[in-house]
């Protein structure tokens, strides 16, 4: 006999229904009483509480003995320890760049920290020369690179600061620009950057090309990646609100979403 499509989704009612309870502790953040924690998971008080006997039998949930109220467990915690011990946010950003490649017709990249700075690690190409800019191990440069200015508004590490005053003073050698000078315009563009939680480039690390760059964070809210359009000026439209910014800028949120960052991380 065959299954259908719906036969070989069916699952186990009672569980999903159980997950409820979990799912209530987890965003309440503090221990319930019963009848408030039945409440928000949309079920009576006797429903409730006899999935918590159950949950409290296996270490999913605990209760305090003086006040009733229950939390969720130690084995939660050794469940969410290892589901974050396997977040990779490289593994997790493929598919995510391949879909916004598809929608912004622009190449794609994301970037890490390394031990150089801002390094291009995964790239989805859209055609054209620009991809020579994006190859994986590429390291960007901070003041004047989409990419470069994200770590630098949003990333918290000493080794930037050096790396950047590094990058300051061999401009400042090779263009007369004192390095007070050019870290007073970059603060300015860092605070605008900031405001908005995107990095725009137009024309400064390579000329005729425009980027935008979103900060991926962490379920610590650390900035652990950054994900990079990038496109020739005349395609490539570099306005804060246009469908490009908002396209870079949600899939950041996205990736971050998977890592476990708060949504206003």
């Amino acid at each position: 006999m065959e299954r259908n499509s719906t036969d070989e989704r069916l699952g186990i009612q009672s569980i999903e229904l159980g997950f409820q309870i979990l799912k209530v502790l987890a965003q309440h953040g503090r221990p319930m009483m019963l009848k408030d924690l039945a409440a928000q998971a949309g079920m009576a008080p006797a429903k409730a509480h006899r999935y918590l006997v159950s949950f409290l039998r296996i270490g999913l949930v605990e209760q305090d003995r003086r006040s009733g109220r229950y939390d969720l467990g130690g084995w939660c915690l050794e469940l969410g320890l290892a589901g974050l011990a396997r977040l990779d946010p490289v593994r997790l950003a493929e598919p995510i760049l391949e879909d916004l490649c598809e929608r912004i017709h622009e190449t794609v990249a994301l970037a890490v920290w390394g031990n150089r700075g801002a390094t291009i690690v995964r790239w989805a190409d859209a055609g054209g020369a620009i991809t020579v800019n994006l190859r994986p191990g590429a390291v960007l440069p901070l003041a004047n690179s989409a990419t470069g200015r994200a770590f630098a508004a949003f990333y918290k590490g000493p080794a930037l600061k050096t790396i950047l005053h590094e990058e300051l003073v061999a401009t400042a050698r090779s263009t007369g620009v004192a390095v007070g000078s050019q870290r007073a315009s970059l603060e300015k563009s860092l605070a605008e950057i900031r405001k908005r939680g995107l990095a725009r480039a137009s024309g400064s690390m390579t000329p005729g090309i425009n980027g935008f760059s979103a900060p991926v964070y962490d379920h610590n809210g650390s900035m652990v990646a950054a994900i990079t359009a990038l496109g020739s000026v005349g395609n490539f439209d570099n306005d804060w609100e246009s469908p490009i910014a908002v396209a870079v800028k949600a899939a950041g949120e996205d990736l971050s979403q998977r890592l476990g960052a708060q949504q206003n991380a």
